[in-house]
């Protein structure tokens, strides 16, 4: 295939699409997914309780709400009542190619991807590539895990389809990541950011600098993080170069949103997928802007189709064109956290991201921190303390915890303790770690 190197976008006619015209493909596409759910036992119980069902009646890609949202539990239910796949999957068997676990507390949920849903994955991960610059035949280090982790094996499709060159590493050893990166220096890093920043730090303990590999860019998603202001200053500072965040989730489609070279928001693939934010205390769309919780529906998949999928996850979406040239929706920020990330105590509520807002606002500090929920066995009464580390060099200051716990308190409605520790005091890991809970178990009076 002859590849036009000099196009801003891997495909124009679908990046830059007229919102006008991509709502008329978006109803087109809703409605022939509504006619084919209509076939399933699965969607015929889920939907019996809102009368009859035309799909004649999607005209707008606002119908969608007409139907009902659709749980995780929902799926799970499906899959225990008829195992392994439940009576969701609409691809006769022997067009199935790749079955992936998703990951439920307490049970087990799959899902299927034929083979025209792995090359709409390709084309996604394509085009956020090519946006941010990559070209054919640059090398991309992939440390994303290849097992039954599906993000890993989408870039790797993804980057043949552009015609890039790729480093399988996956989750190796620490000491082959770096073998690796300094002997061939990629110019692109992909993986989730908590285990770019614990890469890093490996390396650094070498007594090597990750700065000296020359990296370009670095995608970073499978978690929030990359479009947090903290965490990206944090892998940009460490990598010396541009941190970018994508965005994609096992049940409808591993990559469905990135980042272009202007850091203004995930643009979404929106002629593949229909975006919803959901406001989780009235159930209705929020404004532009708003954030509320992500519903998605499948516009193209063919294997196992989701109508109105409650993610869980927390963003705001807005429709005014990008810098880059794109027209489709932005996500400014990413995604924002979960909604059962959501901290209550007390009667306040708030997100991780408020506090690490605060926390990045102050120079002498670290980006590791933690936020401790504990339950004081005399009172019976919850408390909430911040730990951070202060910057290497810098030492704690009672001074500067109160301020900061003012501060926070304020920001949250709820009183914050603010405890400022020695650098390197907290715990590094691959996995990211926000919010330590200890209150299960305090007993009471």
């Amino acid at each position: 295939m002859q590849i036009e190197l000099e196009r801003s976008h891997w495909q124009p006619e679908a990046e830059r699409m007229g919102r006008a015209e991509l709502a008329r493909l978006q109803a087109e596409r809703l409605r022939a997914q509504v006619e084919r759910a209509l076939a399933s036992p699965f969607y015929r119980r889920l939907w019996q309780g809102v009368g009859p069902i035309d799909p004649a009646d999607f005209r707008t890609p606002a119908d969608v709400a007409r139907l009902p949202f659709l749980h995780k539990s929902d799926l799970v239910d499906a899959q225990l009542r008829k195992p392994p796949l439940g009576d969701l999957p609409m691809s006769p068997a022997e067009e199935r190619r790749e079955v992936y676990p998703v990951h439920v507390v307490g049970g087990s949920l799959y899902t299927v991807y034929g083979e025209r849903d792995l090359a709409r994955t390709a084309e996604i991960g394509a085009r956020i590539m090519w946006g941010l610059g990559l070209r054919p035949g640059e090398l991309i280090h992939n440390a994303f895990g290849y097992g039954l982790f599906a993000g890993g094996i989408s870039w790797h499709r993804a980057a043949r389809a552009m015609g890039a060159a790729i480093i399988p590493i996956g989750t190796d050893s620490v000491k082959r990541q770096v073998e690796m990166l300094f002997n061939f220096r990629p110019v692109m890093l992909i993986g989730a950011p908590s285990h770019a920043v614990y890469l890093a730090e490996r390396i650094q303990e070498r007594g090597l600098s990750p700065r000296d590999i020359g990296l370009r860019y670095g995608l970073f998603g499978g978690e929030p993080g990359a479009g947090e202001p903290i965490t990206r200053k944090r892998l940009e500072r460490l990598y010396g170069c541009p941190a970018f965040d994508f965005y994609g989730i096992t049940e409808v489609g591993p990559l469905l949103a990135g980042e272009c070279r202007l850091q203004q928001g995930l643009h979404w693939a929106e002629d593949h997928v229909l975006v919803e934010v959901i406001n989780p205390a009235t159930m209705a769309p929020c404004a532009e802007g708003e954030t509320g919780v992500l519903v998605l529906t499948d516009l193209t998949r063919e294997d196992m189709p989701l109508i109105r999928y409650w993610t869980g996850d927390m963003a705001t979406l807005v429709t005014e064109p990008c810098g880059c040239g794109r027209t489709l929706a932005r996500s400014p920020g990413g995604v924002r956290g979960r909604l059962d990330e959501l901290v209550m105590i007390r009667g306040a509520k708030f997100y991780p991201v408020q506090v690490e807002r605060v926390l990045s606002s102050y120079g002498t500090l670290a980006d590791e921190y933690r936020i401790v929920l504990e339950r004081d066995p005399a009172t019976w009464l919850d408390r909430c303390t911040v730990q951070v580390e202060a910057a290497p060099g810098e030492f704690p200051s009672p001074a500067l915890e109160e301020r900061i716990s003012r501060r926070l308190s304020d920001e949250l409605a709820v009183d914050v303790a603010v405890q400022i520790l020695p650098y390197g005091s907290l715990e590094r890991s691959p996995r990211r770690v926000r919010i330590v809970d200890r209150r299960a178990g305090s007993g009471g009076p």
